[in-house]
């Protein structure tokens, strides 16, 4: 009987222990790491529509007329047959002022070539369709798309094009020249670690 209930509780602490419970931080060092977290990514949400206004000047007021607007920093890596990506950003409430700290990934088959660093930048018409996209997440299911380098810094952009009922996109990337056209399943969410604290 000892025996096995030494069992049990060298497991539960191994489970405890792997399922990442105990992260070896105290909450104030947790509290922290999420404060830098989130001024970093208001940082780069903020550099973001700063590249977007000097290359797409029609944006701003396109930014400043939506209900609100959500800024994704991303590194995809895309092979011949294979396509993944993560990311990570904030969803800003142009009405309350409110952020929502968010994460991005994907993955999926088609044919690509090349290291594409981009940042997504999303507008939304309404309330309603701002406040599913934070709250319940989002998917995107295709994408077709041909970047080419914009001037001689390598900056491009695509022209905002609706992705959804109420939902625009503008796509600024980095790093040159990028041509793909694969089916994606790239999920949006909540950072529930950043929002939390």
């Amino acid at each position: 009987m000892v025996k096995h209930f030494s069992l049990v509780v060298i497991l539960s602490l191994v489970l405890v222990f792997f399922s990442g419970f105990w992260s070896g931080k105290s909450e104030k060092e947790i509290k922290e790491d999420n404060t830098k977290e989130r001024v970093e990514r208001i940082k780069t949400s903020n550099d973001t529509l700063e590249l977007l206004y000097k290359y797409a000047p029609e944006a701003r007021s396109m930014v400043l007329r939506s209900y609100g607007y959500a800024i994704f920093s991303n590194l995809g890596v895309n092979l011949t047959l294979l396509s993944a990506e993560g990311g990570k950003g904030m969803a800003h409430n142009n009405k309350t002022g409110v952020n929502t700290y968010m994460n991005m990934g994907s993955g999926g088959l088609g044919f690509g070539l090349g290291i594409k660093d981009f940042r997504a930048v999303f507008l939304f018409e309404n309330k309603r369709v701002y406040d599913n996209f934070v709250n319940h997440g989002w998917e995107a299911n295709a994408q077709v798309d041909v970047t080419a380098k914009y001037k001689d810094n390598g900056v491009s952009i695509n022209a905002a094009e609706t992705v959804a009922f109420g939902i625009r996109l503008y796509k600024l990337t980095q790093n040159g020249l990028a041509l793909q056209a694969t089916v994606q399943g790239t999920k949006y969410w909540k950072d529930k670690e950043l929002n939390k604290y």
